[in-house]
């Protein structure tokens, strides 16, 4: 091949795919969207998130966006389960979406003939003071997901007058905008993460967080305690923390934890350390910027250089080095 061939081939960029709830107008594309290194390349729609995670595990992605907690309904339970328990992966960034609805129907649609709606329970109940303040006298037909209570307006499958659904869908759809900002909650928000294949965390920014899963010994008294202290006696916050069933007895949970700060901190390397040593069971998901770019900050005697002078103190005394007085 000649060295021209192969200046040509070494500029054609690597085209990538990237996996996400679809289709195309979810809050999940929304997320997506805000990724600038995947713009320009192959989105790939999914049905949901075991689907996405398969696909960047077996290679059909190399990324897949995933919503992971809301910050009315909690955590979700779907994406937690599966990072705890499908190995290869790890979380290479966050995203926020504020989580607005509209309410949308047939082309020549008006708001004072809509009687039946279609929504995903989880929409429903997050519009329903507005529902009953505007529309009191309406019923309700469960849909799939936020965008499938509006294609079944488009498709036909659906008998409801109208659908809540998000605002994007607009932008892919003819649809009539009955409504808009129909949220009970104007400051919803959904996090989303971006997962990859196991690769090295980036290098920290100042401003980022730690996703982990850790289980506990056993069950006993204090055992809950023992866990946050690895985090709390080395000055570390935890901006998440949710039990989830491990599913093989009664009584058994693993934790999801955020936390503060990145894996080369080294207040924060020594507290994996210890919950490693304490826990029989961590789950390292990734060391992230945060999505707020938020700059962690903690006491001065939990910086960098008071960890590293300890170690350097306690080489000294094993070496049989003097004190200094």
């Amino acid at each position: 091949m000649t060295s021209e061939a192969l200046e040509t081939e070494a500029s054609v960029p690597v085209r990538r795919t990237y996996s996400f709830l679809g289709p195309a107008g979810t809050f999940t594309e929304a997320a997506l969207a805000q990724v600038p290194e995947a713009r320009g390349h192959e989105w790939r729609p999914v049905r949901n998130v075991g689907e996405a995670l398969a696909d960047v595990v077996e290679g059909r992605s190399d990324a897949a966006m995933i919503a992971i907690e809301n910050s009315v309904d909690g955590g979700v339970s779907t994406a937690q389960d599966a990072l705890a328990t499908v190995p290869g992966l790890r979380i290479v960034g966050e995203y926020l979406v504020p989580v607005e609805f509209a309410l949308v129907g047939r082309p020549g649609a008006k708001l004072e003939d809509v009687s039946l709606i279609a929504a995903h329970p989880v929409a429903y109940a997050q519009c329903m003071q507005w529902l009953s303040r505007t529309l009191p006298a309406h019923a309700h037909v469960p849909a799939a997901s936020n965008v499938a209570s509006a294609m079944g307006l488009i498709d036909g499958s659906s008998d409801a007058d109208a659908a809540i659904a998000p605002p994007g869908i607009l932008e892919h759809h003819e649809l009539e905008l009955l409504a808009s900002a129909i949220g009970d909650n104007p400051h919803a928000v959904t996090r989303f993460v971006l997962v990859s294949r196991t690769v090295a965390p980036p290098p920290p920014t100042g401003a980022d967080k730690t996703s982990l899963i850790a289980e506990l010994p056993d069950d006993h008294p204090g055992a809950l305690l023992e866990m946050l202290e690895q985090f709390a006696t080395r000055g570390i916050n935890l901006s998440l923390l949710a039990s989830r069933p491990i599913g093989d007895a009664l009584g058994r949970y693993r934790f999801v934890i955020d936390a503060d700060g990145h894996i080369s901190d080294e207040r924060m390397a020594d507290a994996l350390l210890g919950l490693r040593r304490f826990s029989p069971k961590v789950v390292f998901l990734g060391s992230y910027p945060r999505a707020d770019r938020a700059v962690v900050h903690y006491p001065d005697r939990y910086s960098d250089d008071v960890f590293v002078e300890a170690r350097d103190w306690l080489r000294g005394l094993l070496s049989g080095e003097p004190e200094e007085s």
